[in-house]
């Protein structure tokens, strides 16, 4: 990241900081990293309209199922003016449990961070799947780059 500017780095660290929440299952963690009016878009197109709601929402859901932990890769941060961020990564998930990456919910992520009172935070956050619908070909190149994601965590 030699080159970054600071708000980069930061807005990276939001992102960054929002799957390490939902890694250790924590609903009032992700809910602190948004905006009153935030708007979450899930993996199944369900959506999740302030903070309140997706506290609420994501505390269900972290006691209800035993979620998969996030590998994420941010693929870009740039920025249309000095105070709105907008980050596109790619993620994969690792069932509880397991040790794999489980290709088929690897995922596009996007998301909009606008800078409030020298703080960031996220406004808008997208989870698309990742099908590649007749590509297998980039499906398979998606896992490999976040098993080396993985691996390089790890320390290997």
């Amino acid at each position: 990241m030699a080159g970054s500017t600071a708000s980069e780095r930061e807005v990276r660290q939001v992102y960054s900081d929002l799957l390490a929440a939902w890694n250790r299952r924590s609903a009032p963690d992700m809910a602190a990293l948004v905006t009153d009016d935030v708007t979450m878009i899930g993996f199944d197109g369900s959506q999740m309209e302030g903070r309140e709601v997706v506290e609420h929402t994501l505390a269900g859901i972290f006691a209800d199922h035993a979620t998969a932990t996030y590998v994420g890769k941010v693929r870009v941060v740039r920025f249309p003016t000095s105070d709105v961020g907008v980050l596109h990564a790619v993620v994969g998930m690792v069932p509880r449990g397991q040790t794999e990456l489980k290709p088929d919910v690897n995922a596009i992520q996007t998301m909009v961070a606008v800078k409030a009172s020298e703080k960031w935070l996220i406004t808008l956050f997208q989870n698309t799947p990742a099908a590649f619908h007749g590509r297998p070909d980039l499906s398979q190149q998606l896992t490999g780059e976040l098993r080396e994601v993985m691996r390089a965590s790890q320390g290997v």
